[in-house]
C-alpha cells in the first residue's frame, strides 16, 4: 500500500482558523484529499515521483484540475494524470455516485412540487454551494428518458373504457408566456383497473390537436373500446368521429348540468340540479326520458334556455344507459380525470411557469407515472369479469347503435 504523506503549513492553517474557519477547513480537506490523488497515483504507476523502479509501469503528465461539491463547500483538486494508462480514483468514483443520488433528490423534490427556487436552496444548505435555478432544471432533464418511454409505450391490453379531458398550463414560448393545453387520457382495462394511457402539450384545444392526440393513441395500439366520456368541446367531438367512428360518445353529466344551471335563473338552479339528478339516475332509458319531459314541462317559460339546453343534450349525456346498470356510475362523468388534473395542478402551482412545452412533458409527465404506479398498485374498481360479460352480451349491439346516430347527426 503507498504511503500517504500530507504535509501542512502550521502557520497558515492557524492564521486560517483564526480569521475563516471554513476556509481552514476547505484548505485542510484539500491537501488531505491532493495527498490521496497523488498517493493512489504512485500505487498505480509503481513508482513516487522521479523514481526509477523495475516495478514502474507508467510516467507522470502533470495534472488538471477538478472541482468537488463538499458540506464546506466548493474545494479545487489537482488530479494527477498519466502519459499512457488512465488514472483512476475512489474518490470521484464515489463522489460520481453520490452525484447520481443528488440528482435523483433534486429531481424527485420538483416532481413532488418543490420551486426550483426552493430546490436549490435546500441543495445549496446540504451541500454548502449554491444551484442555480437553470441548473436545476437542467439536472431534471435526467427525467428525459423514463417519461418518453412512458409516454410512447405501446398499448397492448384491452381497454373498453376511455375517459379524456385538458387542462391548461404557463410555458414560455418566444420569450412570452403562453397557455398550452396538456391532454390526457385515462382508460378502463377489462380487468377493472385504471391506467393513463396517453398524455401530451399542444398550443391549443382544436379539432386538428385532439384528431393527432387520438391517433396518437390508435397508432400505440388502443383498441377495443366501448364508450368515451369527456366534455361537449367540439374538438374531442370531431376528432372521435374520425378517429373511432364506431365508439359512441358519453357526454360528461357533471360538465352538463353546469351547463344547464349555467342558463337557469339562480333561485331555479337548486331545483333544476335535483331533477337532473334524479333524471342521471334512471333504471331505464325509457324513464329517463319522462323524467326529462316532467322538468321540460314544469320549467318552460322561467328557465326556457336551460331547458332547450337540457333536450338538445339529452341523448350524448345518456349514453351511459346502454351499459348494465352496475357499470353506469363509473362511467358517467369524468371525476375520475377531474381528481388526477386537481392533483397536475397541485404540483404544477408551485412552478407556475415552465421554462418551455417539454419540461411540462418531463416534470408534469412524471407526476402522471408516479399516479400511474398507484392505480396499477391500487385494487381495481368495482367491477368484475362478470359485469364486463355481461355488458358485451348486452350492451355491444345498443353502443354501435347509438354511435352510428350520434354519427348522423354529426354529419346533418
Amino acid at each position: 500500500m503507498a504511503q500517504l504523506n500530507i504535509t501542512l503549513n502550521q502557520d497558515e492553517i492557524l492564521q486560517l482558523l483564526s480569521q475563516n474557519h471554513d476556509e481552514a477547513l476547505r484548505k485542510l480537506l484539500t491537501d488531505s484529499v491532493n495527498a490521496i490523488l497523488n498517493a493512489e497515483s504512485a500505487a498505480q504507476l509503481g513508482a513516487e515521483p522521479y523514481e526509477r523502479t523495475p516495478e514502474r509501469t507508467d510516467s507522470r503528465n502533470g495534472y488538471r484540475e477538478r472541482t468537488l461539491k463538499t458540506r464546506i463547500g466548493s474545494i479545487t483538486l489537482a488530479v494527477p494524470r498519466h502519459r499512457n494508462i488512465p488514472f483512476r480514483t475512489l474518490v470521484f468514483e464515489n463522489y460520481s455516485r453520490s452525484e447520481a443520488s443528488l440528482v435523483a433528490s433534486m429531481a424527485e423534490m420538483v416532481v413532488n412540487g418543490v420551486s426550483t427556487r426552493k430546490v436549490s436552496k435546500v441543495m445549496e444548505t446540504l451541500c454548502g454551494t449554491s444551484f442555480s435555478k437553470s441548473t436545476v432544471s437542467e439536472v431534471c432533464k435526467e427525467l428525459d428518458a423514463i417519461v418518453n418511454e412512458f409516454k410512447n409505450r405501446q398499448l397492448n391490453g384491452v381497454y373498453p373504457f376511455l375517459l379524456v379531458d385538458a387542462t391548461y398550463l404557463k410555458a414560455r414560448e418566444n420569450h412570452r408566456i403562453t397557455s398550452k393545453a396538456l391532454m390526457i387520457a385515462v382508460a378502463l382495462t377489462d380487468e377493472g383497473k385504471r391506467e393513463i394511457i396517453g398524455f401530451d402539450v399542444f398550443d391549443n384545444e382544436s379539432k386538428e390537436t385532439w384528431r393527432t392526440f387520438f391517433g396518437s393513441l390508435k397508432a400505440r395500439g388502443l383498441t377495443g373500446l366501448k364508450l368515451v366520456t369527456s366534455d361537449a368541446h367540439d374538438g374531442i367531438i370531431y376528432a372521435l368521429s374520425k378517429e373511432f367512428p364506431e365508439v359512441p360518445w358519453q357526454r360528461c353529466q357533471t360538465h352538463f348540468s353546469r351547463n344547464v344551471m349555467d342558463c337557469a335563473p339562480k333561485k331555479y338552479q337548486k331545483a333544476i340540479h335535483a331533477g337532473l339528478l334524479d333524471m342521471y339516475h334512471s333504471k331505464t332509458i325509457e324513464e329517463a326520458r319522462k323524467k326529462r319531459d316532467m322538468l321540460i314541462e314544469e320549467y318552460r317559460g322561467v328557465a326556457d334556455k336551460a331547458m332547450e339546453r337540457l333536450d338538445n343534450g339529452f341523448e350524448s349525456v345518456m349514453t351511459v344507459m346502454a351499459l348494465p346498470e352496475r357499470m353506469r356510475r363509473f362511467f358517467r362523468t369524468t371525476n375520475h380525470l377531474e381528481r388526477l388534473n386537481r392533483e397536475v395542478k397541485r404540483r404544477s402551482t408551485v412552478i407556475n411557469v415552465f421554462p418551455n412545452a417539454q419540461s411540462i412533458i418531463r416534470i408534469i409527465g412524471s407526476v402522471l407515472l408516479e399516479q400511474n404506479d398507484i392505480y396499477i398498485t391500487q385494487h381495481k374498481i368495482a367491477l368484475t369479469k362478470k359485469d364486463f360479460d355481461e355488458m358485451n352480451r348486452s350492451s355491444t349491439t345498443k353502443l354501435i347503435e347509438i354511435a352510428k346516430e350520434q354519427q348522423r347527426l354529426l354529419a346533418a
